[in-house]
């Protein structure tokens, strides 16, 4: 229904007015945010659970760098099942482990 649509866009995607005067930026405006909110239904369909819940346990994924004399470490947090779960219900990948090991030159 489109009244839970643009509801949807103010309070879980947390969107306010944009004021734009080209009609080009507006268009491209209403653009993103109907990607924004269909990327959110498909995400909500294909996990069986609300867009909160899925944004609330992917944004405890995070990236460490470290740093030693032998070189640089990139390296993410340990995946959990259930965002293992997430990543597996959406077609996507789960970042691997060590992203980037940069030796000392």
């Amino acid at each position: 229904d489109v009244e839970d649509a643009f509801r949807t866009l103010k309070s879980t995607l947390e969107l306010r007015p944009m004021y734009h005067r080209l009609e080009d930026r507006i268009r491209a405006h209403i653009l993103l945010s109907w990607l924004a909110l269909l990327l959110v239904r498909i995400v909500e369909v294909h996990t069986g659970e609300s867009w909160r819940k899925v944004r609330d346990e992917l944004q405890r994924l995070a990236l460490g760098h470290f740093s030693s004399k032998n070189g640089d470490l990139y390296q993410c947090t340990e995946i959990t099942t259930k965002q293992r779960q997430i990543f597996a219900a959406v077609g996507v990948e789960p970042p691997p482990r060590f992203l980037e090991i940069q030796p000392s030159s």
